[in-house]
């Protein structure tokens, strides 16, 4: 049908009509389908990539391949604002009292989850080195999104909310380092005649790191082009400008702007403490991540699914499917995340709460994992590529459907949801009371009152004191609180 249709815009010379038209299609039907996951309480990423599945060449077939292949820059986009928006959850400031536990927990969460994945597709299913290599590092990588929404949906916090929110900043960055090492690895055992010469190894882990460097620099940058007195449009212009350019010039070198990124919010976020660019930009980016998961749905080879491995190393693999290798990905990286985490909680001496229960919150995988399988297909290209690509999205969907409801789990058995807290949503908490509000506004004026004191010289304090003594005191928030019922009535 769709087809049809752009063939006779392409007659009209309208070409540029199929795309504004597809365009709209993928962000209607990834809407949509919202509204039945947030029924079933699922993260909006499930929605889109199941919209992209059905909406593409294997059961509605709407959208047109050269479409597709023309929108592959949407990729670095996306990729860009998840890169960017994880960099601000990896603030020093947290990480300095708990940093070294952290960490541990974070290595071997990550590490065993790697290698159980690449022993299982390497060894056990003789998977080819290059695509086990890649996929292990992949293996690494959690989505925060569906992790965080449930701690927020659920009121939760504690010690193991405290880690759980410190690990997953660590853990994206350790999965981005891996990936840039693996894809490396892959390249050079890849490259007939080549081998594992040490300048193919080691000039692509540099160049990343000067990504990573010139990252840094363009945090720094950003905080001296958006001063406090800049306006809300010019902060969006120039921001996105700065995302832009990077993402540009990384696929100028041919390297990941996920590290880049990431390491230009973290210098930001902590030269500034400035987080209200980030919700700006959590504003803007939502068209540009429905069309990258919607665009990735569509890109899903099911063929290729159900058929059998292709590749230099693959004929010992009998019977085995690339579902085979999907379901093997997806229970092994279970059970690395889950002994890996409860490995480095033993050695961080954590309670047992957070030991026997971290690892099912660590579980979802979407974001970061699909978008380097997208930049890993991409390098890699041919049969390889769309391996990598198929196994990794058919897997993500099986995390975002299991991943919310092991991450509540996990709150619920690790006793960090407050009493008679557990089931409520935000949208379902109960609304304060007029007299309750008011309370809330008094005790508001009070701290702020108090702060202000603590604040001031003892010179200036004194004064104040003796001149408002406690009656007098009690007066003036007697008056406030009047003065706010008067306007609440109004």
């Amino acid at each position: 049908m769709f087809e049809q249709l752009h063939a006779l815009l392409i007659q009209n010379g309208s070409s540029a009509s199929v795309g504004i038209i597809t365009v709209a299609v993928m962000l209607l039907c990834g809407f949509a389908l919202t509204r039945l996951t947030k029924l079933l309480r699922l993260p909006n990423v499930t929605a889109y990539i199941v919209t992209g599945i059905l909406i593409g060449p294997y059961c509605l077939d709407l959208v047109p391949g050269i479409v597709v292949g023309n929108t592959a820059f949407l990729s670095d986009i996306a990729l860009a604002f998840i890169a960017f928006s994880t960099g601000q959850f990896f603030r020093l400031a947290a990480l300095r009292g708990n940093g070294a536990r952290v960490l541990v927990i974070t290595l071997l969460e990550t590490c065993v989850a790697s290698a159980a994945v690449f022993i299982a597709a390497r060894f056990v299913l003789r998977m080819d080195l290059a695509f086990s290599v890649v996929l292990s590092a992949l293996a690494s990588t959690t989505a925060p999104a569906s992790t965080m929404m449930t701690i927020r949906q659920m009121g939760a916090r504690g010690d193991f909310v405290n880690t759980l929110l410190q690990v997953v900043a660590l853990d994206n960055v350790v999965g981005l380092l891996a990936y840039s090492i693996a894809i490396s690895v892959a390249l050079a055992s890849s490259v007939s005649g080549v081998g594992f010469a040490p300048q193919n190894i080691i000039a692509p882990i540099l160049i990343n790191l000067g990504s990573l460097f010139l990252g840094a620099l363009l945090g720094v940058l950003l905080k001296v082009l958006l001063p406090a007195t800049r306006s809300t449009d010019n902060r969006l212009i120039i921001s996105v400008a700065v995302l832009f350019a990077f993402c540009g010039l990384c696929q100028v070198i041919g390297v990941s702007p996920l590290l880049g990124c990431m390491s230009m919010a973290t210098v930001y976020i902590n030269i500034t403490g400035d987080d209200k660019l980030f919700k700006q930009l959590n504003y803007f980016s939502p068209p540009f991540l429905l069309l990258f998961f919607v665009r990735s749905g569509v890109s899903f080879d099911l063929g290729l699914l159900l058929g059998h491995p292709v590749g230099q190393d693959l004929a010992h693999t009998a019977g085995a499917s690339f579902l085979t290798l999907g379901i093997v990905y997806f229970l092994v990286r279970i059970a690395g995340k889950y002994s890996g985490a409860f490995l480095g909680c033993v050695l961080a001496h954590k309670a047992p709460s957070v030991r026997k229960y971290l690892g099912l919150a660590l579980i979802p995988q979407a974001g970061v994992a699909i978008g380097l399988a997208e930049l890993g297909a991409r390098t890699l290209g041919g049969d390889m590529g769309s391996a990598l690509r198929t196994v990794v999205l058919a897997s993500s969907v099986l995390y975002e459907l299991l991943g919310p409801a092991c991450a509540k789990l996990s709150l619920v058995l690790s006793r960090s949801i407050p009493s008679g807290a557990e089931g409520e949503t935000a949208e379902e908490t109960k609304p304060l009371t007029r007299h309750e509000e008011e309370k809330n506004a008094v005790n508001f004026l009070i701290e702020r009152i108090r702060e202000i004191q603590a604040e001031l010289p003892e010179h200036v304090t004194e004064p104040v004191r003796e001149a408002a003594p406690p009656q007098e005191n009690r007066n003036i928030l007697v008056s406030m609180r009047r003065r706010f019922h008067s306007n609440k009535l109004n």
